[in-house]
């Protein structure tokens, strides 16, 4: 099997981040993207927001629990603004130096979808916020993965089961037709960064159009030369 050779320094890791509304297929396509690049001698984790860490997992237990709504929109940001902080310092940041690849459900762009979009946070706010907890740190790709929010919204009922819909699960249709219109809006915005994907198809096409992107953007030699690695 031929491995792919990887473009720039391999000193430092790759930051990989996923976004997307609910049911769009985000956590297994981060579990087949990290058990592929796995395969490719690279070592990879895989983490989420809010949470990711102790101290963020806390918070992600307020947020979800609905405490932040309760708050407000401008309260619920410095909530998982603190979290980001706490996740960055201890988990991202450190993986990313010893050169690993960090694959994160979810990131800024969700503040920006979510509470900015949304919730209507000034994006002056959402720039200081980003400033304080995540500096010079971007992703080196966005993944946004694109389902009609029928397709989504009974996708997440079926993985939810009889378990009760958490604080963004539970919002009405409009809430995510708008939620997939700004993550649209985002992918649009900056498409040296982001990747939007139709992740409507079988969950295996999906993940080979994603490993398309990530070696287009990463991976050297004639692309179609690249043997497939799962």
């Amino acid at each position: 099997m031929v491995e792919p050779a990887i473009n720039g320094n391999l000193g430092r890791g790759r930051f990989i981040t996923f976004e997307g509304g609910e049911g769009s297929g985000k956590s297994t396509q981060i579990k087949t993207l990290a058990e592929r690049l796995k395969a490719t001698k690279l070592r990879a984790i895989v983490t989420r927001e809010p949470g990711g860490s102790p101290g963020a997992e806390i918070i992600r237990h307020l947020v979800l629990s609905g405490m932040g709504k309760l708050l407000g929109s401008e309260a619920e940001t410095l909530l998982f603004a603190a979290a980001r902080d706490d996740h960055v310092r201890t988990v991202i940041e450190p993986a990313l130096n010893q050169g690993i690849w960090v694959l994160c459900d979810r990131f800024s762009d969700s503040t920006r979808a979510y509470q900015g979009s949304l919730g209507k946070v000034s994006p002056e706010i959402l720039n200081a916020m980003e400033r304080v907890t995540i500096g010079d740190l971007k992703p080196d790709l966005t993944i946004v993965l694109d389902v009609p929010v029928e397709i989504g919204i009974n996708r997440a009922t079926a993985r939810r089961g009889a378990s009760s819909p958490d604080r963004f699960e539970a919002e009405g249709i409009r809430f995510h037709q708008e939620l997939r219109e700004a993550y649209r809006k985002i992918a649009a915005a900056e498409p040296q960064r982001c990747v939007l994907i139709d992740a409507t198809a079988e969950p295996g096409l999906v993940a080979e159009k994603i490993w398309t992107a990530l070696r287009d953007r990463f991976f050297v030699g004639n692309p179609g030369n690249v043997a497939s690695s799962a």
